[in-house]
């Protein structure tokens, strides 16, 4: 319950961030149509984030072999609706999980998990996906990506509007616009990739805790975790949408340099820590 009272104020804090950048643009006018853009940014997340997510990372839909069995086996064994199957044609191991809710959800996984992870440790993985289902973190992942997403377009913009000088007034008024402007086009983004962290950050450890529960063995997942963080790192993902990044299991922009202090994912250590203390 205080995980997810937490993640509905932060959630309104993206919001709130949203309309302090369209009011950066444009005043109060500004304001409300960045509140009207973040409701129907949110209903399009809500009908559509799936498709949209599938289609970014090329994915195709399975209907058999290991990763499909190992999903339907998890669902029969945990009472949950089968979800759409997706196979990412990445040599990277890595999976996320998308969709509106538990009847209509998708995981999916790149090709590199296959080879990589043996049965059980596919199992863990799977089961850490499905638990994003059931808690309907897959919603809230997507939504929170959308405002990210959004924050940081008008932030452009607003490196525009200072570049060409979009807003009028006299010189008084025109530097104070000004100095909103920098302002906003540095701290608006930052912030929201700071709640962006501290959203995602949380729903991974119950995802986690779900996960190991659902596959009824924690050292499947902790054993998982430690041979794709390995790989991530020596062959992050390449073409990954910066504001997708917070929904695969690990980080799969781990080693691009400076990207790599500002994860969207808790330390893989204490992730580990807290499944093997489960076990």
């Amino acid at each position: 319950m205080l995980n997810n009272v937490k993640t509905a104020g932060l959630m309104a804090l993206l919001t709130l961030l949203l309309m302090a950048v369209g009011g950066a643009l444009g005043g109060r006018g500004g304001a409300i149509f960045a509140l009207i853009m973040a409701a129907v940014m949110n209903i399009g997340s809500y009908w559509f984030s799936d498709k949209i997510v599938i289609r970014m990372y090329k994915g195709q839909e399975v209907t058999s072999g290991m990763l499909y069995d190992v999903v339907r086996e998890l669902c029969e064994r945990n009472q949950m609706v089968m979800p759409k199957v997706y196979m990412i044609p990445q040599t990277t191991p890595n999976a996320f999980a998308t969709g509106r809710n538990p009847q209509h959800a998708v995981v999916a996984a790149t090709e590199g998990i296959t080879r990589l992870l043996n049965r059980e440790e596919l199992m863990g993985v799977m089961a850490h996906e499905l638990s994003h289902v059931r808690h309907r973190d897959i919603l809230i992942s997507s939504i929170v990506a959308t405002l990210a997403g959004a924050i940081s377009y008008m932030a452009t913009m607003a490196q525009w509007a200072m570049l060409f000088g979009g807003f009028g007034g006299d010189d008084e008024e025109g530097g104070s616009n000004i100095l909103v402007l920098i302002v906003t086009m540095i701290c608006a983004p930052l912030a929201a990739m700071l709640v962006q962290m501290a959203v995602s950050r949380s729903r991974e450890f119950v995802a986690d805790q779900g996960g190991a529960k659902m596959c009824g063995n924690p050292h499947y997942l902790a054993s998982a975790l430690r041979k794709l963080e390995s790989a991530n790192h020596q062959q992050p993902m390449h073409d990954v949408n910066d504001a997708t990044a917070h929904m695969f299991i690990v980080n799969p922009l781990s080693g691009k340099g400076l990207q790599s202090l500002f994860s969207t994912h808790p330390p893989m250590d204490e992730r580990v820590r807290r499944l093997e203390e489960m076990a």
